[in-house]
């Protein structure tokens, strides 16, 4: 995976958009202004994925290349390296998985409406 197939596979979900909102060089992926992925466009190496904390606990045990998330609350994000190391499937996975994660905490009606989409 590189940086542009992350922001195709991220904006292939319902809903997304993506922003800078915290400058030009961290691209920020979001579902209902609710993030779901962070990346840095400086250093397109790693991405910030929400993620369920035992799920979280469990990734980082398994795969040296996730870590707790960098500058964001580690109980609920890691950071992923994708350097080569972990398949395109696993990472399309934890994308899921941060996706799922904050589009389910979105009201119902806004769920619908977004699957209308």
């Amino acid at each position: 995976m590189n940086i542009e197939s992350l922001r195709e596979y991220c904006l292939s979900k319902s809903g997304a958009t993506e922003g800078l909102p915290f400058g030009e060089d961290t691209l920020v992926f979001k579902v209902n202004d609710k993030i779901f992925i962070l990346t840095s466009l400086e250093k397109s190496i790693s991405f910030n994925a929400k993620c369920d904390p035992d799920k979280a606990i469990e990734l980082r045990e398994k795969f040296s290349e996730i870590i707790p998330g960098f500058h964001m609350n580690k109980k609920h994000w890691n950071t992923v390296y994708y350097n080569g190391s972990l398949s395109g499937k696993l990472l399309e996975e934890i994308i899921d998985h941060s996706y799922d994660l904050v589009f389910k905490s979105l009201p119902k009606i806004v769920q619908k409406q977004i699957n209308e989409i």
